[in-house]
């Protein structure tokens, strides 16, 4: 299979002696969406008389149309003008409903059109779900009108600090540039039908009750100290600044989902979870009266308490909640999605809990991580996840039951940006470590590494035809 460039590979594909002469493959393909098929499941059949694409749905049709593509173009000439289309015969489905990748444009703002490309290059690569990550301590990118100062203070940031931040660090260089943007309803709109129109999913995450830095920035009384203005963050790292936990602030996330739910049509919505510290809590008279209240028995409990609250506006427009994995030891709903990055193993512990899984482990999808010697490649945050250690990624841990097993409902990649200024090193750090992560999300079968390169080394020419930056292969 080698010689032709199918990326991520069909989970069965067999490729027939002899060759269809024809002189428009693409228009000359018959289509049909049939009632015997899964919804996900499609076929590809080339013989000497045709190609037949028939898929269980518009959106299995798609992927169809995207590997008959990459298929054709392993054609050759034949004489008046026409091509001669290898004979083949495939059947493929995705093995996983969740097959995602997250886009932070908190850390730094990326522009509408890149977005858009990057959808273009998840549909390249039969892949589903962009995770967008709109909010965090260092940028509020959505607009929403009951608020407007959620983007008139919390989308820019006076500065950025320079270099790699270390633990611990307290003191830091910038650069002196200011930094911002934000997307406006109708970009958001047009972002969503863009990738609807490609059978993906753009899933919303409005980051609480931590992370929220730049709204408290904007509206100083969502904090623990309303008579304390802060900037929004300039540096990385963990905020302590958290939402308190009054009614006010509870209406006041309640309200700005209630605009987001408007613009993502999503069935899930992602409310982070991630990186909350209670110390605040702890020193906060009023998080300490509604800790009592409640009878919980440490600030930190705090959290689930928070989120199960605004949590409603999302069961009332039936919607899911999505949420990092922290959420399981904050007793959270039950019905939420649990998207495990810590660790595969926390997303044991997850599906050991009953929540249905996104894995999504840094040790293997992070593509902030280095993907060579960091004497030579740009500064990232960390870690070493190369190519082929993408490639050799097992989504489903195999400690797992059977049962527990069906709780994995995908797999998604990360892209954090805070060593990523914009589109070019973006491009850099995801390409093509994407294309080998659609393999383990489509479930494509794991043959050789040197037999996917060789697939892939062709496929990188489809990258640069959208645009897009890529690291070199090795």
């Amino acid at each position: 299979m080698s010689d032709i460039a199918i990326v991520p590979a069909p989970r069965q594909l067999t490729v027939d002696e002899g060759r269809w002469i024809t002189a428009d493959p693409v228009a000359d393909a018959v289509r049909d969406v049939v009632e015997n098929l899964d919804p996900n499941e499609y076929r590809i059949d080339i013989s000497a008389d045709g190609a037949r694409l028939t898929a269980g749905s518009e959106d299995a049709l798609r992927y169809a149309e995207t590997t008959y593509a990459q298929l054709v173009e392993s054609a050759e000439p034949a004489a008046d003008g026409k091509v001669a289309v290898p004979l083949a015969h495939v059947e493929d489905a995705p093995r996983f409903g969740w097959r995602g990748m997250m886009l932070d444009v908190a850390r730094h703002f990326m522009p509408k059109e890149f977005v858009l490309r990057i959808i273009d290059v998840l549909a390249l690569h039969r892949l589903n779900v962009l995770h967008f990550h709109l909010t965090d301590d260092q940028g509020w990118r959505v607009e929403i009108e009951a608020y407007p100062r959620l983007t008139e203070v919390g989308a820019w940031r006076a500065e950025t600090m320079v270099g790699k931040m270390s633990h611990g660090q307290q003191e830091f260089e910038y650069d002196g540039t200011p930094h911002g943007g934000f997307y406006t309803k109708d970009d958001l709109r047009e972002i969503v039908a863009y990738a609807a129109d490609r059978g993906i999913t753009v899933v919303p995450e409005i980051d609480l009750p931590g992370h929220m830095q730049a709204a408290i920035a904007a509206y100083p009384e969502l904090g623990n100290h309303p008579d304390r203005q802060l900037t929004v963050r300039q540096y990385w790292g963990i905020s302590d600044d958290v939402l308190n936990v009054n009614d006010a602030t509870v209406e006041f996330v309640k309200t700005v989902l209630r605009e987001v739910l408007e613009i993502f049509p999503s069935p899930y919505i992602h409310l982070g979870g991630d990186e909350c510290p209670s110390v605040q809590w702890a020193e906060s008279e009023a998080a300490q009266k509604r800790q009592a209240e409640l009878g919980l028995d440490e600030p930190g409990q705090l959290q689930g308490w928070f989120t199960a609250q605004v949590a409603e506006v999302l069961a009332e427009e039936g919607r899911r909640l999505v949420g990092w994995d922290e959420m399981v030891e904050t007793d959270c709903p039950k019905d939420a999605v649990i998207m495990a990055w810590r660790s595969a193993q926390r997303g044991e512990v997850a599906a050991k809990a009953g929540h249905e899984v996104v894995m999504a482990p840094c040790e293997s999808v992070y593509f902030d991580y280095y993907q060579g010697d960091p004497a030579t490649e740009p500064l990232a945050i960390g870690g070493n996840i190369p190519l082929e250690k993408v490639y050799d990624f097992e989504v489903i841990p195999a400690a797992l039951s059977d049962q527990e097993k069906a709780l994995i409902v995908g797999t998604q990649c990360q892209i954090w940006t805070e060593y990523m200024e914009g589109p070019e090193q973006v491009g850099y750090m995801l390409l093509p470590r994407l294309s080998a992560f659609a393999e383990r999300a489509w479930g494509s079968p794991k043959v050789s590494y040197d037999e996917f390169l060789a697939r892939l080394r062709p496929h990188l020419a489809r990258i640069e035809a959208l645009g897009l930056n890529y690291r070199p292969l090795d």
